[in-house]
């Protein structure tokens, strides 16, 4: 089989913009070699999780990864794994924000005022067992908590304490002076039961330990909002996947991501996790060193997941010119990877145009270079030049195994 490069840039595709001469960013883009790769290799359009729907992130990466639905953990769990937490089969991970909440559990700031990092306040919550069950509590990005709960007889289908995502559906905008959600059971087992309870006993104690944190009395007098409770969202029962390796064939499978959502979602799958200076998961990310890393560690893997966040971020910004440059970033880093002797497939996970500043249902573009069958010829790497690709339309679910097909031509 050969050796696979995947480089998803995660919200490159988009819909033609005026100010860009009625083209889409990748469109506009200068991206010679792009261009080429489109050129000399195999083009379509690809439906991610299928005609009109719109994907988010996890969904759609584990899709792509070639896992179905009914296999995909909530966020909770892949965050968690994002964080490098060792999550074991029947552990419930669940996503949470360190908030202001007043003397009466009214919220006042859902992110303690954009808090930079939380590390002071999680330390002390990491480890507490309560009801023979153990929380591992572990710091994100900013203001986001990770909590992990292990014990037997744990369920995820219980309610969430946050006041402005209240259930996977429910989405309260007017938040503000609300009283945190008491954790319920979703359902009457004896399993999502005891879960809510004992994670409602949690929250209590771990709010009684934040308030005499002595990081809030110093944030106190330098006018800052105070850090004493967690508002939990998206919990999620851990499953073991099969391995990307073992699904497909693969002696060996790596990541190269800057975000911890990514990070994660190539960890519950079984990736290594590559370490790369200066990738960040921002506008700001070391696209060539990642690049690098990928030239250099594709001798020790035969899969390599690169994940470029940049253009997704662009997008929702509404930031047309600034996704066009990023691309072009793209393409100029792509200097790097000109001479790799593999299957090379660029593509991404959904499109965010810039006009919507959100996800969109619409299709994103695929190359596949590097295979034995003729290259299409076509001028440009963008959506509609795609269109005319000898790949046509794909969907997401037939993905991975189409690129491993490919592998093994002889």
């Amino acid at each position: 089989m050969k050796k696979i490069i995947l480089i998803i840039c995660d919200g490159m595709g988009d819909l033609p913009i005026k100010e860009l001469s009625d083209n889409t960013p990748l469109e506009a883009a200068v991206t010679p070699q792009m261009d080429r790769l489109a050129k000399e290799g195999l083009t379509g359009v690809m439906y991610v999780l299928g005609k009109g729907i719109r994907p988010n992130s996890d969904h759609a990466h584990l899709t792509l990864f070639g896992y179905a639905s009914e296999e995909h953990p909530r966020r909770g769990p892949v965050e968690a794994a994002g964080l490098g937490i060792q999550l074991e089969h029947g552990d419930v991970a669940i996503r949470s924000n360190l908030a202001t909440v007043d003397s009466e559990l009214r919220v006042k700031d859902r992110r303690t005022g954009r808090i930079e990092d939380t590390h002071a306040f999680t330390k002390d919550l990491d480890g507490t067992i309560i009801d023979g069950i153990k929380f591992m509590v572990k710091s994100g990005t900013g203001h986001r908590v990770i909590i992990v709960m292990r014990g037997k007889g744990l369920s995820d289908n219980i309610s969430n304490s946050d006041v402005h995502y209240v259930s996977e559906t429910e989405v309260i905008e007017e938040w503000m002076n609300h009283k945190v959600n008491v954790i319920k059971p979703l359902d009457k087992t004896p399993e999502a039961k005891f879960t809510a309870h004992v994670l409602q006993k949690f929250l209590d104690k771990s709010h009684e330990v934040l308030e005499k944190n002595p990081l809030n009395e110093k944030r106190a007098k330098e006018g800052k909002l105070r850090g004493n409770y967690l508002l939990t969202r998206s919990p999620g029962y851990f499953k073991k996947l099969e391995p990307i390796q073992k699904k497909f064939g693969f002696k060996s499978a790596g990541c190269i991501a800057g975000a911890g959502l990514y990070k994660g979602l190539a960890s519950i799958v079984g990736m290594d996790i590559i370490h790369v200076d200066g990738a960040t998961g921002l506008p700001n990310t070391n696209i060539r060193a990642k690049l690098e890393a990928a030239v250099k560690n594709i001798k020790k893997y035969n899969f390599l997941y690169v994940h470029i966040k940049g253009t997704d971020i662009f997008g929702e910004n509404g930031d047309s010119f600034g996704k066009k440059n990023f691309i072009e970033r793209i393409d100029d880093a792509m200097k790097i990877i000109k001479d790799f002797d593999g299957l090379l497939v660029i593509t991404a996970d959904h499109s965010t145009p810039c006009s919507l500043k959100d996800h969109s249902a619409d299709p994103v573009p695929v190359i596949i270079h590097g295979s034995k069958k003729k290259g299409d010829g076509i001028k440009k790497f963008g959506e509609r030049f795609c269109k005319e690709g000898s790949l046509g339309i794909l969907y997401g679910k037939d993905f991975m195994k189409k690129i491993v097909s490919f592998a093994k031509e002889k």
